[in-house]
């Protein structure tokens, strides 16, 4: 199979390259030829397929269900806007629940779709303070042995941990997990100090930055201020209602490749207005906000990550940086080294983009879906 005739992004920038592949790219460059079906991708961009690494659900299907019926309908939604690989993301929730659901997503076979690449446990390891729509009485002190144990149920998918680094056992726990997958600090009061030692133990990343976290101030940096300092990856919720525009602008030139455009959509994601349960608690959506039912408060979003890349540049970036935000740099923070790129020899998930950026066509692992 091989795509022509495209804007190609190699290197983090685009050129007019032809993409060969069948499983794996085969070849990159201008002008190749081939014998077999070619896509014609005239007056487009030809990009990775998007990483989302955070996502909670969508469709009316949630990861922290432990619902076997609900993983090919989530991943046949990502795969129509333009991501192949995701995070499968759980909620703050009893272990038995989130054993659960670590079997499910241990056992999918998907049929289509984008590929469950791995798990991002978003909790329980959190704090109170800023536990936002995580519920509290599932709330957990780090614990390595749980950790262990879910992660053994998963068949070692665990790929994210989010903790509150200011918790007790905190900073032994980072050190530990570390050797296994990422460690991100966040849902977390943490000042600059305390992040500070819990970067310097392990933690590379910081999830959705800004929110569930110490605002950046002059004298008080925090979280925002440490990842910054320590050059750790951040996520951002690229939606206009998580973050303003200008604080959006502001975190795309200070974090630059270390920006992770994530979606943390919801259950809601892709259905009507109404009323959803998230991690076990009634959350309203109307116009596209979904907030813990009868308060102000964020449950998460409704937008896909193509959505984030379409905003990003809507808001003032370059183009390159947000598809490097929305695709290298998410595959970079979780260790996933065979996609996030088009080079040869990484897996064929590819995307075709129109001027307008809407999508027209979707390769996973070399199979337009």
């Amino acid at each position: 199979m091989q795509i022509k005739n495209g804007l190609t992004f190699v290197d983090k920038g685009f050129v007019p390259a032809d993409v060969s592949f069948d499983k794996k790219i085969t070849a990159v460059g201008a002008g190749l030829t081939s014998d077999g079906e070619s896509f014609d991708a005239t007056g487009c961009y030809v990009v990775p397929g998007f990483v989302d690494i955070h996502t909670h659900g969508a469709m009316g299907e949630d990861f922290s269900d432990g619902e076997a019926s609900g993983l090919q309908p989530m991943a046949d939604h990502y795969a129509r806007n333009g991501v192949t690989s995701f995070l499968g993301t759980t909620m703050t929730l009893s272990e038995d629940v989130l054993t659960r659901a670590m079997h499910t997503m241990r056992d999918f076979k998907r049929s289509g779709g984008a590929k469950l690449a791995g798990i991002n446990l978003e909790g329980p390891f959190l704090c109170a303070a800023k536990k936002g729509a995580q519920a509290e009485c599932n709330l957990h002190k780090p614990d390595i042995a749980m950790f262990d144990r879910l992660n053994e149920a998963s068949g070692g998918m665990v790929k994210l941990v989010t903790v509150a680094c200011e918790e007790e056992g905190a900073i032994e726990f980072i050190r530990t997990v570390s050797r296994y997958c990422t460690v991100s600090l966040g849902h977390s009061v943490a000042d600059y100090e305390t992040a500070m030692r819990g970067f310097e133990s392990g933690a590379t990343h910081a999830t959705h930055l800004f929110n569930g976290m110490p605002s950046l101030l002059h004298r008080a940096p925090g979280i925002i201020g440490a990842a910054f300092d320590t050059g750790a990856s951040v996520e951002l919720i690229c939606d206009g209602l998580h973050i303003h525009p200008s604080v959006v602008r502001v975190t795309q030139q200070l974090f630059g490749e270390r920006l992770n455009l994530i979606s943390d959509s919801l259950r809601c994601t892709g259905m009507p207005d109404g009323e959803y349960i998230f991690g076990g608690q009634p959350i309203e959506l109307k116009n596209k906000k979904a907030t813990l039912k009868g308060t102000d408060t964020l449950a998460g979003s409704t937008i896909s990550v193509a959505d984030a890349v379409r905003n990003l540049v809507c808001f003032g970036a370059p183009l390159e940086a947000a598809i490097y935000a929305a695709s290298t740099a998410p595959a970079k923070a979780v260790g996933l080294t065979e996609i996030g790129s088009i080079e040869t020899g990484k897996c064929a998930d590819l995307v075709v983009l129109d001027r307008a950026l809407n999508i027209r066509a979707v390769f996973v692992d070399g199979e337009r879906v």
